[in-house]
């Protein structure tokens, strides 16, 4: 069975498994590998707004910019930041899965992403590792949507997982652990794990008070919105993500007031 190919997107070449889907409750298909499949494209509105800020962020603060993508997976957003920003900005691509890693690492080599790196690694509230059953990358399922830990109501991805049989181990790292010395935006899509990272980030996030992109589908969105409101960030409904910029940042007057959150 060949799961892994390479396909022509609109985000350029890119090593996509083209059984990355699963079926929506109202029968489409939904997944990375199968929106690049479909449409060509992943989140292009997603894409474009984030590319916006980044060049916002270059505009008020300068070159040097830093982008950090916590649940990466093969990398179209990274891909993306780090073609934009060619000579100002570098990009840091965090994935868990060993071998959606892979793809990752292919498609900045093959992007010539220089100006990124690629970490296999979980992201949490402390050093550590964490051991979850592998999927079967050859069998039909949206591998983006695939939990490390269990949760009450978890996802189903398009195949069974057994976490009582653990069949990986992958190192888990913090986001202060990286030591950033600057950070523009921090971008989360973790299935579940977001509050983790974000009580693995907090001194990052109080130093260089990046604007911060997080999926809330999974975790406490009232409670993610609670601590960074604490922090001094405003926050911004996007569908089943959160856009919070600090009441600091200067690209909070690009963000139309209509969309902020009451």
């Amino acid at each position: 069975m060949i799961a892994f190919c390479l396909a022509s997107t609109d985000h350029g070449p890119m090593l996509v498994n083209r059984l990355d889907y699963n079926h929506s409750f109202n029968g489409a298909f939904y997944g990375v590998g199968a929106q690049l499949m479909e449409n060509g494209a992943y989140d292009p509105r997603d894409v474009d707004m984030l590319k916006n800020l980044l060049m916002v962020r270059r505009e008020h603060h300068g070159d040097g910019v830093v982008a950090l993508d916590c649940g990466a997976n093969i990398g179209v957003h990274s891909v993306e930041w780090a073609r934009l920003m060619k000579g100002w900005g570098n990009v840091i691509a965090v994935e868990a899965q060993e071998r959606i890693y892979y793809a990752l690492a292919g498609n900045l080599v093959l992007q010539n992403c220089f100006n990124a790196r690629a970490i296999w690694a979980a992201v949490g509230a402390e050093a550590g590792t964490i051991s979850f059953p592998e999927p079967d990358y050859t069998r039909q399922s949206s591998f983006g949507s695939f939990e490390l830990r269990p949760r009450a109501g978890g996802e189903f991805i398009g195949q069974p997982v057994d976490y009582g049989s653990p069949t990986a181990t992958v190192e888990s790292i913090t986001i202060d652990s990286l030591e950033l010395q600057r950070l523009d935006l921090l971008k989360i899509d973790i299935e579940g794990m977001e509050i983790e990272a974000l009580a693995g980030a907090k001194d990052t996030i109080a130093r260089c008070k990046p604007i911060l992109f997080v999926e809330v589908i999974k975790s406490d969105r009232d409670l993610i919105a609670e601590a960074l409101r604490n922090e001094g960030y405003r926050i911004i409904p996007h569908g089943m993500n959160m856009l919070a910029i600090h009441e600091t940042d200067p690209t909070m007057a690009n963000i139309s007031v209509e969309r902020e959150a009451a």
